[in-house]
């Protein structure tokens, strides 16, 4: 069985992790044109898929 033959230190263990980080998908408001995550209601203007789905208020 391999077993290291030193410790690796947090820094090289966190360099290597550094590709895991994820990523968040943004997608335009076809109403307002504000920044949005896709598939979830408009939180500027309350539309969702061209539809009035929550009235914001002002």
């Amino acid at each position: 069985m391999a077993v290291p033959k030193k410790k690796t230190s947090k820094s090289r263990t966190k360099n290597r992790r550094s590709h895991h980080a994820l990523s968040l998908e943004l997608t335009t408001c076809s109403q307002c044109k504000e920044v949005m995550i896709p598939h979830r209601i408009c939180s500027n203007c309350g539309y969702y898929g061209g539809k009035a789905a929550k009235e914001i208020k002002k």
